[in-house]
């Protein structure tokens, strides 16, 4: 990010240089003391250079704003954000969400980073900083962030740690998962300990956690956490001594449940913030996005001004950045919105690093996406999949095997079942009847011969075809469901040969195709285009039965190994609590 001169932020708030457009006319949320009161804003270059009577700012050059019987508040900062699960690039997601008032997040930009290296990231960051949407990344824990480690284009380690927390775009450590904090992980822990030596915030991740857990976090540094899956944990979060992002996204609803912290338990609400995730680009488009999330927290009983507060000034100070963002203050960045009222929260325009970029939930000028290097368009190399290479060997006309189970109470989660299915040529075969359908995943990097393995799954519902996607975190190798073996090696190869992307295919033909050319995961789609994308493919994998609330919503996510209880990857089914690759021939003993 391009910082000005202390001397230039200086001339521009003691009124030496003059405004380059004011706003005026409107009501000033202050989120620093909660006050609302009448004040107009003068904004020099891409920041605040004053708030009130700014008359003296005003040049003949100042361009005025009108803002009269509106209400002014920061930009919106989202919390923690994979914005490549949207599957759209920073340059098109910036322009669905600056129409609803989020001008900052925060990302680790690891799906880039594991397919990319820090070419990647470089270049993912060079793209924000062209966009009206900044990103503040935290440099992730360490990648891949499974266990046992999966296959990856590029590893993270505390040797990158040390060369990257050096970066001045670097505000953190991203997404670290309590599994490995409780290992002991030795990789982790140095890179936590340079973290503390350079003075960054800890970003957790530890869904579930159980007190003790909690407690081993908060002893090593871990500032703030996005994962709770109920109040009562998230009360136990803030207790210890951290903050809490309560999650709202496409699949994970979490706010109704972790707003109860403040508006049930009585917790102070300054030390809670807001944050996505993973978004669909459709709910953003038909639902909003950050602005969302605090009309969630009015509607749950939180006053206005504190939920403005926690899509703003809160975020920003947990991840110690209100020093840039988070209110309309002299010396930070110059995002404004304007917005209807506090109470409704419906913004009508959107000012960015000081310019207009979004009005009437429209963004101003059309995205342009900038040429992409070789850095972001690697070859996949995964070894050509035929019919007869998906299966699990197995002796007999019949074997009971661990099938891998999607829990439909709660959002992600994989349980376990055991079930009796048929041996045919020395393979287990798919039975629909019981819902057993292939999984397999598919190593894309050539690392260990890009070979293909399989599992059986429980959940998707599918009576016949295959759905797979290359965009498929933490590592994003090919992951792919079906019925049927033949359907399941034409979408897997399609997706190889046609550098990435979500496939649905029946009878041998490929019924929806979204190509993800980019790193093999997003698109230079404009978010109409990719929302319309995103519903063809979901009606193509329900007209195959499946009744998921999003088939490729939960499809991408089986590979996460942090999620309980099982996760499939290249190497295998993978216990969460044991973090080994089981035998699912042997269900005793797992």
């Amino acid at each position: 990010m391009n910082q000005p001169s202390l001397r230039a932020l200086i001339d521009a708030s003691e009124g030496v240089v003059k405004a380059d457009r004011v706003i005026r006319g409107a009501q000033l949320v202050n989120v620093c003391t909660g006050e609302i009161y009448p004040a107009d804003v003068a904004i020099t270059g891409d920041r605040i250079a004053a708030t009130g009577d700014v008359s003296a700012y005003e040049g003949p050059e100042t361009e005025i704003v009108d803002a009269t019987g509106k209400y002014l508040t920061p930009g919106l900062i989202d919390g923690h954000l994979h914005l490549e699960c949207s599957k759209l690039s920073v340059t098109m997601f910036a322009d669905a969400a600056v129409r609803h008032g989020t001008t900052s997040v925060i990302s680790g930009l690891d799906q880039f980073l594991v397919v990319a290296g820090l070419d990647g990231v470089r270049e993912a960051l060079r793209e924000a900083d062209a966009s009206p949407m900044k990103i503040f990344w935290g440099a992730p824990f360490k990648t891949p962030y499974t266990l046992p480690e999966t296959t990856v284009g590029f590893s993270f380690g505390p040797d990158e740690h040390a060369e990257t927390q050096e970066w001045a775009d670097c505000f953190g450590v991203w997404e670290t998962v309590a599994e490995f904090v409780l290992n002991r992980d030795e990789k982790v822990l140095r890179a936590l300990e340079l973290a503390h030596r350079n003075r960054l915030p800890i970003f957790g991740c530890a869904p579930m956690a159980a007190k003790t857990t909690i407690n081993a976090l908060s002893a090593a540094g871990v500032r703030l956490d996005h994962e709770s899956y109920t109040a009562e944990e998230a009360l136990e979060k803030l207790r210890a001594g951290m903050s809490l992002l309560i999650r709202e996204s496409s699949v994970a609803h979490f706010m109704n449940e972790n707003v109860r912290t403040v508006t049930e338990f009585g917790a102070q609400s300054r030390r809670v913030g807001f944050c996505t995730d993973d978004m669909h680009v459709a709910d953003i488009l038909r639902e909003g996005h950050l602005d969302k999330l605090v009309r969630m927290a009015i509607a749950a009983g939180v006053r206005p001004v504190e939920a403005i507060q926690m899509a703003t000034l809160n975020c920003a100070e947990m991840y110690r950045i209100d020093h840039l963002v988070g209110s309309i203050t002299p010396g930070r960045y110059a995002d404004v919105l304007i917005v209807d009222s506090p109470e409704s929260f419906q913004v009508e325009r959107v000012f960015a690093r000081g310019r207009l970029v979004a009005e009437g939930g429209r963004t101003v000028e059309a995205p342009r996406a900038p040429e992409r290097s070789a850095a972001l368009s690697p070859a996949f190399r995964v070894a050509p999949v035929t019919e007869d290479s998906i299966g699990v060997a197995a002796e007999g006309d019949e074997a009971r095997v661990l099938v891998v189970e999607m829990d439909r109470t709660v959002p992600f989660v994989r349980k376990g079942v055991e079930m009796t299915l048929p041996v045919v040529d020395g393979r287990v075969r798919a039975d629909l009847a019981q819902d057993a359908l292939y999984v397999t995943v598919s190593e894309r990097y050539g690392k260990n011969g890009g070979g293909t393995v399989t599992a059986m799954i429980n959940g998707f519902g599918l009576r016949s075809g295959a759905i797979a996607s290359s965009a498929a975190p933490d590592d994003n190798n090919i992951v792919c469901v079906g019925a049927d073996r033949a359907d399941m090696a034409l979408a897997v190869n399609h997706l190889a040969e046609h550098g990435g992307g979500q496939v649905v295919v029946d009878g041998g033909e490929i019924r929806e195709f979204l190509p993800l050319p980019v790193a093999g995961i997003v698109a230079d789609l404009v978010p109409e285009e990719m929302a319309a994308a995103e519903d063809r493919l979901e009606a193509a994998a329900r007209a195959l039965g499946c009744e998921l609330p999003s088939a490729f919503g939960y499809l991408i996510f089986l590979e996460i190994t942090a999620i309980p209880e099982y996760a499939v990857t290249d190497l295998g089914v993978v216990n969460y609590h044991t973090q080994d690759v089981v035998d699912i021939l042997n269900p005793a003993a797992n």
